[in-house]
């Protein structure tokens, strides 16, 4: 089963094709960490604030499991 990953306003634009109403299907590559899935989207870690997993905050490190869904987030600013 694919990861579904669901990128918040900047990241959206970072990758080509990605549809904001439907998520991003990923292949699942065992043992793969949030930060490999980061570096496979072609996303910069650096710029992701927040890591979602399965609705739970997650560190670069946690390892993904099949058919998890992963929300990134970026640094948001705002006054």
């Amino acid at each position: 089963m694919p990861l579904l990953v669901k990128l918040s306003t900047t990241l959206r634009k970072q990758v080509p094709d990605y549809d904001p109403n439907a998520g991003l299907e990923v292949e699942f590559l065992p043992g793969e960490s949030a930060e490999g899935l980061i570096h496979r989207l072609g996303l910069d870690p650096a710029r992701i604030k927040i890591i979602m997993v399965n609705g739970r905050s997650a560190a670069l490190e946690q390892g993904l499991k099949d058919g998890d869904r992963v929300g990134l987030f970026p640094p948001v600013g705002g006054g």
